[in-house]
């Protein structure tokens, strides 16, 4: 970076320009623009959203010092900001709360002012693409249906509303119980989170959560201060479980399958979920109710994870899993082979102690992603019973590395179509 220009600059410019603010990519973002102006220099700004207002923005260049002084004061001035306001900054704000620049530099200003509202024109075409209720006439949400009550109406826009803000939405399916779901489950949310995602955890096995257990938070509260459910946050994941609202744990949940609708419908409508890049949906074993009303409440399932163990009793049933996501019309992401091997706690080796390889073959056989293979490893039961992500815990283990490495596939296949906007001018 050249800095030559920095000595004719005022106080307040000089300061940003040698020492900018929110300086770098943002690993999550809801907007993203890149403009390269007619000067050659280019700017880049990322953003995050929550409740309409910026919540985070950072940008790179790779212009001069009043390259950086311009972006560093449009993010400064553009966080905090309702989004719409942040998209009216100007070039005469950048320039003025800079103290001014010579006349020669002061299209960087007009740069950092285009490229940020063109952060913000992508947030709320993102928003738009994926049904926003807050007034766009060509929603399915905003128009009520033939024999809708009005109450059902508003009930389906305050669900799609929740929706909508979150941008991928996972269902983590088995076809029998006893093969680690919950434990995948709570590890690909832990790897997401880890990977800079916002992630939210929903546990819908009504009669069996186990989720507030493996993560520690058995008689945790979600009512919030304003009266809204709030999910409890832990390692980087909001969780919401059914567990959340048991008086005692040993008590069982005898319902009906209207009940189950019901209480799942809750959890998507009714908690303040925020802002999300992923939501993921621990389903309990089975093509019941509870998988049923998730996918058909939903809608828009970026897809499934289908969990085994490599025995041909439980791959038997990732077939009816398979056949469950086809008849709805939810992508299948892949399948993971829980419990392939055993992973000596002291060398880390895998040992092949029983069969393996029933979830690549059923994978290869109906031509679905085969993610990977998990070893059966002391240490994850260790920290589910501690109440623990075990990939956070043991983070330097091979283990916790073959688990990283199979979320790469699926945010590939969930943001393959995301597009960075970026315009030359």
């Amino acid at each position: 970076m050249e800095y030559a220009d920095c000595k004719v600059f005022s106080g307040v410019a000089l300061d940003h320009a040698t020492n900018p603010r929110n300086h770098g990519p943002l690993k999550s973002h809801d907007g993203h623009a890149r403009i390269t102006g007619p000067c050659g220099d280019t700017m880049e700004f990322w953003m995050t959203v929550v409740d309409g207002h910026v919540d985070k923005v950072s940008f790179i260049t790779d212009g001069c010092g009043s390259s950086l002084a311009c972006g560093s004061m449009a993010t400064t001035l553009a966080e905090g900001k309702p989004i719409e306001a942040a998209a009216t900054l100007r070039q005469q704000d950048i320039l003025g709360a800079l103290g001014g620049l010579p006349p020669e530099l002061e299209h960087c200003a007009l740069l950092a002012a285009n490229t940020i509202k063109a952060a913000c024109q992508d947030y709320l075409k993102n928003r738009k693409a994926v049904c926003d209720t807050c007034g766009d006439k060509s929603c399915a949400a905003s128009k009520r249906n033939k024999d809708e009550s009005q109450e059902a109406f508003e009930d389906r826009r305050k669900l799609q509303s929740r929706l909508c803000r979150i941008r991928h939405k996972i269902v983590v399916l088995s076809g029998k119980g006893g093969v680690g779901k919950s434990t995948v489950a709570v590890n690909l949310a832990a790897a997401l989170a880890k990977a800079g995602k916002r992630v939210g955890l929903l546990d819908i096995d009504i009669h069996g959560p186990s989720i507030p257990t493996m993560l520690g938070l058995e008689g945790s509260a979600v009512a919030g201060p304003d009266g809204e459910m709030h999910p409890i946050e832990v390692e980087g994941i909001k969780v919401v479980s059914i567990g959340f609202f048991l008086e005692n744990q040993d008590h069982a949940v005898v319902w009906r399958g209207p009940m189950k609708t019901g209480v799942i419908k809750q959890f998507l409508k009714d908690v303040a979920w925020g802002e999300l890049d992923y939501l993921i949906v621990d389903s309990p074993p089975g093509t019941g109710d509870e998988p049923l009303s998730a996918c058909q409440l939903i809608g828009s399932l970026d897809g499934a994870v289908i969990v085994t163990t490599p025995q041909r009793v439980a791959t038997v049933d990732v077939r009816k899993s398979i056949t469950f996501c086809r008849l709805l019309e939810v992508p299948v992401l892949g399948v993971v082979e829980n419990m392939s091997g055993f992973a000596c706690p002291k060398c880390g080796q895998v040992t092949q102690i029983l069969q393996t390889g029933g979830g690549k073959r059923i994978a290869d056989d109906l031509r679905i992603p085969f993610l990977g293979s998990i070893p059966m490893n002391p240490k994850i039961a260790e920290a589910g019973d501690k109440g623990q992500a075990f990939i956070h815990h043991y983070s330097s283990t091979a283990t916790s590395t073959i688990v990283m490495n199979i979320i790469n596939p699926i945010i590939s296949s969930c943001e393959s179509t995301k597009q960075p906007n970026s315009i030359d001018l």
